[in-house]
């Protein structure tokens, strides 16, 4: 399988999870301010969508989303437990997670990556991040990782997401467990071996 990805974007957590997994995959990096791919090829002739994480299987069939590639990724090697078995409670606590980060959590920091955003719009996104991010930090105060003391893929999600602040050069002081939670992802051989493959890490 390929996977397309942009250093940095929410395609680093598929790249994470398809690290820790122990898949066979190639990469394929994408310029999404001209959707041309690393090989010079027409991104948007691959995914009509334009963005990442695009997932291309051995098929010939193309999944994208980062939530359903994401959960592609864990069941190829459900031996890793990066996601629960499907059906199971603890499985939709899992989607449950997913689909929170993707809904307000990634979506909301849109308006902060566009420069001709007007500062009383970021200033309300933030608010509302800030918010999210508290949510996010009760449930690490009881446990270590979003699922409770095991690394899932919601995880590498969130480790994701958080740092785009950093990106941003937005103060994360305010949610010292997000940071310890970060701390903790990065630590991970996978998680290195990916930042390093991304030129996030030297």
């Amino acid at each position: 399988m390929k996977l397309f990805f942009a250093p940095g974007a929410c395609s680093l957590a598929a790249h994470i999870v398809i690290e820790e997994a122990g898949l066979a995959h190639t990469l394929e990096k994408v310029d999404l301010a001209t959707h041309k791919t690393e090989h010079g090829d027409d991104y948007t002739r691959i995914n009509p969508k334009g963005y990442v994480p695009a997932l291309a299987l051995d098929s010939g069939e193309l999944l994208t989303e980062v939530g359903v590639v994401l959960q592609y990724l864990c069941d190829q090697a459900p031996d890793r437990r990066l996601m629960a078995a499907a059906g199971t409670l603890e499985r939709y606590r899992q989607m449950e997670w997913l689909s929170f980060i993707s809904t307000e959590l990634h979506k909301q920091f849109s308006p902060l990556f566009r420069p001709d955003t007007p500062e009383q719009i970021k200033e309300a996104q933030l608010k509302l991040l800030g918010r999210r991010f508290d949510y996010v930090s009760e449930t690490l105060a009881r446990h270590p990782y979003l699922g409770g003391q095991e690394f899932t893929a919601p995880d590498a999600y969130l480790f994701t997401v958080f740092g785009w602040l950093g990106y941003l050069q937005i103060d994360a002081k305010p949610w010292p467990r997000l940071g310890e939670h970060a701390a903790r992802v990065t630590a991970r051989p996978a998680v290195q071996k990916t930042l390093k493959s991304e030129g996030l890490l030297k």
